[in-house]
């Protein structure tokens, strides 16, 4: 499979659809960021026959890799699972636009008068484990706030979570299954677009990594 990744490659053109979204959705209204989430909300729940059926792939997979049983229930999904998902973007749908509050403001002796506003970071890379409403969250949360987003799941999730995806146009989410052997090879690689992508997690994982480097 190394010999069939140009792993750099993948990467760079990840990371330039993913520039190229970000600087459409900064300026996107939110009136229309709510009527995307609501829109992806009623898909997931209209497709969630399909999805639960794509899930049944992974749950195989995942039988078959000896997956834990604590794993595997963080793999599964079901009506009411895809209902708390459906339930998490409408609630991101309805919360306030953080675009363009004003979250300071004064004036100086000069009577130059600044502001301090909230505004998108552009592109945002998000890697999880198999927990396939990650997929849905981080897309909407990455929408409502104004940003792209490249999410890197793992292979033991690949069918369930790539239905939950977010679409609506000036959204980019890219769902990259990357096996083993092409994650290793990507690891320390320069990105032209996310030269330090932050990581998060557990402290037995990437959180514990992260704290390290961040004293």
């Amino acid at each position: 499979m190394k010999d069939l990744i140009d792993i750099p490659a993948v990467m760079a053109q990840i990371g330039a659809d993913a520039k190229a979204a970000a600087a459409e959705l900064a300026f996107a209204t939110a009136e229309r960021k709510h009527a995307a989430l609501i829109s992806a909300a009623e898909h997931v729940w209209a497709s969630r026959a399909d999805i639960i059926a794509a899930n049944a792939k992974d749950l195989e997979f995942g039988r078959d890799k000896g997956l834990s049983p604590a794993m595997m229930d963080r793999l599964t999904l079901d009506e009411d699972r895809i209902r708390g998902i459906v339930d998490g973007l409408r609630a991101v749908a309805e919360q306030p636009d953080p675009v363009g509050a004003v979250l300071a403001e004064w004036d100086q002796p000069n009577g130059l008068n600044i502001k301090r506003v909230r505004t998108p970071l552009g592109v945002i890379g998000v890697i999880y484990e198999s927990r396939p409403n990650v997929t849905a969250d981080a897309g909407a949360l990455c929408l409502k706030s104004g940003n792209a987003v490249i999410l890197q799941g793992t292979v033991s999730a690949r069918y369930g979570a790539a239905p939950l995806l977010p679409r609506p146009n000036g959204l980019l989410t890219c769902w990259r299954v990357s096996y083993p052997s092409a994650r290793r090879e990507s690891r320390g690689q320069k990105h032209p677009v996310r030269p330090r992508p932050r990581r998060r997690g557990g402290k037995n994982g990437y959180g514990r990594w992260h704290y390290r480097r961040s004293r």
